[in-house]
């Protein structure tokens, strides 16, 4: 069976993440959201996204397909159901279309005519941005126990102070000297080739995926993920921060999501709880305007490519697009529109020419290529997000 993950309506809620990748692509957990399925269903997967997004992640269809709601995270349950489907098939919760079987020679699905199958199972959704902090601790959980099963962690070092070993897992050629590593109120993995330096201080659930770094010093509280080849310093509570990215020095992250390729410069913080103590209300793509989350401790939600300088300060609730550049005194506003160059004396454009020549750059640093496929992203995104732009 070929297996589709769709990004559904839940697209337009996680926005700035969104807007560079598939709904699949994100990361939570230990690993992305097309990694875990492909790890459960034992399948390369490919997606349905936007169509400027197509060129760089496309769909391959075959005669017989079952189409995957990407905001929906596998269990056994869910999977069971999944492999199971049926031709005139689909999987509901409530209202919502978890999964649902298709022909190539459907030319559309109309869902009156198909049995319908009740997910009656608890499932992790991902339906919007503050969801990629909120269930992380759960989903490293459930990505722990599927990515250790029947495996044997390599050996941790006699030099580190550890609380409930049971519970961590060290992948080849990591390396941990001289740190404190406590799993009691969550697991701790460790990936290929990642480095904990001395004197970090460690409170589980942490994810730190291969290759990612964690500095001197640094006071790290689950539930944490810092994705692949990403480096990080300082105090950081209850984040996510995709791959190739850095908060390499002092400086507080909490209750926050950091895309790809982003750069906090030294001694960045942010808030994540309102004076008041009220409901922290964040930039809604949709509407146009700032919208409830329930939640009292939420804080920076840094879309793809974006980086601040040193001492940059953001207010609680703070949504930054992609490919933003701010720095200066003082907090920028809650709302940063993508290609913005600035801080809180006001933004102007960061004009779309230097923008790729930056990211040309950066990657390179990684002996990776800025391809045409991304450059027409960029200019795609440019477009989208002119109107939220004041010059």
């Amino acid at each position: 069976m070929n297996y589709i993950l769709f990004d559904g309506p839940s697209r337009i809620n996680l926005l700035p993440f969104t807007f560079t990748r598939p709904v699949a692509d994100i990361r939570v957990g230990i690993l992305t959201i097309r990694e875990k399925w492909e790890t459960y269903l034992g399948s390369t997967i490919t997606t349905v996204t936007e169509d400027y997004l197509s060129d760089k992640y496309p769909m391959v269809e075959m005669d017989e397909n079952v189409m995957i709601n990407a905001s929906y995270l596998p269990n056994e349950t869910l999977v069971y159901l999944v492999e199971n489907l049926k031709e005139n098939q689909a999987i509901f919760d409530g209202e919502s279309v978890v999964a649902f079987y298709a022909k190539d020679t459907q030319e559309d699905i109309d869902f009156d005519t198909y049995e319908s199958v009740e997910l009656n199972s608890d499932v992790i959704k991902i339906e919007h941005t503050w969801d990629i902090f909120s269930k992380n601790g759960e989903a490293i959980q459930e990505d722990f126990n599927i990515v250790t099963k029947n495996r044997k962690s390599q050996p941790i070092s006699s030099t580190n102070n550890i609380v409930a070993p049971e519970h961590i897992f060290i992948e080849e050629g990591a390396t941990v000297e001289f740190a404190t590593l406590n799993a009691s109120l969550g697991p701790i993995y460790i990936g290929k080739d990642a480095v904990i330096m001395e004197g970090a201080l460690i409170r589980g659930p942490l994810a730190l995926c291969d290759r990612a770094g964690i500095k001197m010093g640094t006071k790290i509280y689950g539930p944490t993920t810092i994705g692949p080849c990403s480096r990080v310093g300082g105090e950081i509570k209850n984040s996510v921060i995709f791959q190739n990215s850095n908060k390499g020095h002092e400086g507080y992250l909490g209750n926050s999501v950091i895309g790809e390729w982003c750069n906090l410069g030294a001694d960045t913080n942010n808030s994540n709880l309102k004076n008041n103590y009220a409901e922290v209300r964040l930039w809604d793509y949709e509407t146009e305007g700032f919208a409830k989350t329930g939640l009292q401790f939420c804080g920076l939600m840094m879309g793809d490519h974006s980086k601040c300088g040193i001492n940059t300060m953001f207010n609680t609730g703070t949504v930054v697009g992609v490919n933003a550049n701010i720095y200066g005194s003082g907090f920028p506003r809650n709302f940063i529109p993508s290609f913005s160059w600035g801080g809180n004396a006001g933004f102007i454009t960061y004009k779309l020419p230097k923008a790729i020549e930056v990211a040309k750059v950066v990657i390179s640093r990684k002996n990776l290529e800025f391809t045409e496929k991304d450059e027409a992203i960029f200019e795609n995104i440019f477009e989208e997000t002119k109107k939220f732009r004041r010059d």
